[in-house]
């Protein structure tokens, strides 16, 4: 038996930014007032300090799918993707009139378009170049340049502000935050001291790795152990957000840009059971956004691969609903000393977050490796009896004393509210 922390950080901080817990939990019955609190990046407080920024709304929490056409904005809107990030070669009149007319906000390259146009309304946030944190392809040379440095991406950043600074700046970063041995940092490699750098330079961040799409057999014979340790590792997804979270001491939201395609043709591809459990793995760890890497270039390009995959559409899309049916339970401060898991396979643990929202607890938990294991939880002052409704399984499970127990196979996700 090994007890599994539930969270990165069991220390207590209490309405981190300004935020109220919005729950009392156990419908009047339960007393919570030993609760703690984890920290807490974005709500509210933290975006309604730009007056055009991303949605503050308590029941939006965001959906995103990366560098789309404009004109598949209803098609994704249909699935439960409520952002565009990245717009290809724009932002033009264009592109901002259909997403005005589909009503998706975008996060957007900052230029005088998007500085003027009569639809810049829909712009949420302006984007900084992608991965500046890799190494840099010059089409002159032939060869790759040094990453962009952190100093570069802050003065960026303060140019962005100056020309705007009613919205937020979005920074997305490469698999290094995750991955040290990641060799596409070039002469950065294994620098992660950088990061803590690059999150001065932006108000949201972002960060994309693919475990599933990463591929042995196309890497070096120098690297291929380094690609061990990362193909079909599910878990390093996670790990950024932890890293990335702690560089930027807790003050900015980070989301999180998945794979959702079989985009180089890899023998292993994402399968809807891998997309759900990295999307609830990112949130579980602290994720406050999801990006969707929605491209095939490989045996041939598809821009909107997503889209032309029926069953992983509609897998995302029922990812999708929870996601936002829950995003008012999302959006509220994690409880830090509300739950204590033991797996009972020592090789898998369940990563757990604890939020307790209109009476009731919502426990959201995920097993982090393959393979089969039994999670009990014990649940902190809680009554002799109460219910765990499993959300989305049609399953209820009772609860004794704060106690319970569920199985988990193969990176299973279950989300359960106790009241």
């Amino acid at each position: 038996m090994c007890l599994i922390t539930t969270t990165a950080f069991l220390i207590s901080f209490i309405n981190f930014n300004g935020e109220q817990n919005s729950g009392s939990g156990g419908k009047g019955i339960d007393n919570f007032s030993a609760d703690t609190y984890l920290p807490w990046e974005g709500g509210s407080v933290y975006y309604s300090q730009w007056t055009n920024g991303t949605q503050s709304d308590q029941n939006f929490f965001p959906i995103a799918v990366w560098l789309q056409s404009t004109y598949n904005a209803n098609a994704y809107k249909a699935i439960g993707i409520n952002t565009f990030v990245g717009l290809w070669e724009g932002p033009t009149s264009y592109q901002l009139s259909n997403l005005n007319s589909s009503q998706m906000p975008v996060v957007c390259d900052q230029n005088q378009v998007g500085l003027t146009d009569e639809n810049n309304n829909i712009i949420e946030a302006w984007l900084h170049q992608d991965e500046p944190d890799n190494a840099q392809y010059n089409s002159s040379s032939g060869k790759y340049d040094p990453p962009i440095t952190p100093e570069e991406v802050v003065r960026r950043y303060n140019d962005m502000k100056v020309n705007d600074s009613t919205r937020p700046v979005f920074l997305n970063l490469g698999q290094g935050v995750a991955w040290d041995g990641w060799w596409g940092r070039g002469t950065k490699f294994n620098h992660s001291e950088d990061y803590a750098q690059y999150a001065i330079g932006a108000d949201i961040l972002c960060y994309d790795i693919y475990p599933m799409n990463i591929n042995e057999s196309n890497a070096g014979e120098y690297w291929k152990e380094e690609v061990k340790k990362i193909c079909q590792s599910l878990w390093y997804v996670p790990y950024g957000i932890d890293r990335l979270r702690q560089w930027s001491e807790y003050k900015k939201p980070v989301w999180m840009a998945l794979e959702c395609t079989n985009f180089n043709n890899n023998p292993h591809p994402p399968t809807p059971t891998y997309v759900k459990a990295e999307v609830w793995m990112s949130i579980i760890h602290g994720a406050r956004g999801i990006v969707y890497f929605c491209h095939v270039f490989n045996p041939g390009f598809i821009e909107a691969g997503l889209l032309a995959d029926t069953s992983m559409s509609t897998a995302v899309s029922i990812i999708n609903a929870q996601i936002t049916t829950l995003a008012p339970v999302l959006n509220t401060q994690s409880v830090g000393n509300g739950v204590t898991t033991i797996s009972s396979n020592s090789l898998i643990p369940v990563d757990t977050m604890l939020k307790r929202y209109d009476g009731h607890t919502y426990l959201f938990a995920v097993s982090m490796r393959p393979g089969t294991t039994i999670a009990s939880f014990t649940l902190r002052d809680f009554s002799v009896s109460a219910s765990a409704q499993v959300l989305g399984e049609s399953r209820i499970i009772t609860v004794r004393n704060g106690l319970f127990q569920d199985s988990f196979t193969d990176y299973s996700v279950h989300i359960y509210k106790i009241g």
